[in-house]
């Protein structure tokens, strides 16, 4: 789905590049933009900034694998459009929203770090994916932080590639190579301590044993216990 079909060749690129069983799906304004429908491509006319329109769309056609938003460019229009129709794209698909350069144009309704502006909007993306590691109770999981795998920033594009996720959990493998410092500290019980002077003591008078039979291989004592 591709939202701001102008001229119309960017669908016929799509629909070459993806082949033949690919189906394009394309969105404007503009009534004139419905005459380039064609084997593979079919247009919607509506505004993407109309709730009830993207609603409706929903309605009609399938999940989406890749969704680019290169429509009108204005605040509002990029964000409603990621509101209403992130939900629709594939769980493994793509959402792409371009000319994302227009957050910092006034006339658009953008600026720098001003309210309101997608960048800005997009920004939270990267705190709702780290939401399963917060230990804050007022921030929550939602269905970004399950359904968003990453988020991908460029010079006027914004991506997001979506995976079902589950929430994240700490485990080991293997064996540790060495004693950390948390195992160093731990007290040892007094039975162990006992035990372990015990066998350097048993040990110790053992090897003195050995050393007046002159014997340095414990091999050589057939049938010894060790």
């Amino acid at each position: 789905m591709e939202i701001g079909v102008y001229h119309g060749g960017s669908l016929q690129m799509w629909k070459d590049y993806f082949g033949s069983e690919a189906q394009i799906v394309g969105i404007d304004i503009n009534p004139k933009c419905k005459g380039f429908e064609e084997d593979q491509i079919k247009v919607y006319i509506g505004s993407q900034s109309d709730r009830s329109f993207l609603k409706d769309l929903k309605k009609q056609i399938p999940k989406v694998d890749i969704l680019i938003d290169d429509g009108g460019h204005t605040m509002r229009q990029q964000k409603v459009t990621f509101q209403e129709l992130f939900d629709h794209v594939k769980e493994d698909g793509v959402y792409l929203c371009e000319d994302t350069h227009t957050s910092y144009w006034m006339r658009y309704g953008g600026g720098l770090k001003r309210e309101g502006t997608f960048i800005e909007f997009a920004k939270g993306f990267i705190d709702q994916l780290h939401a399963h590691h917060s230990e804050q109770g007022h921030f929550k999981v939602n269905s970004f932080t399950n359904e968003a795998d990453s988020v991908h920033y460029y010079d006027s594009v914004v991506v997001v590639e979506k995976r079902l996720r589950e929430a994240p959990y700490d485990g080991m493998t293997g064996r540790k190579s060495y004693k950390t410092d948390s195992q160093d500290s731990t007290p040892v019980p007094l039975y162990k301590r006992i035990l372990n002077s015990l066998r350097r003591r048993l040990l110790k008078s053992l090897s003195r044993f050995l050393r007046l039979l002159r014997i340095r291989d414990l091999s050589t004592l057939s049938g010894f216990w060790w």
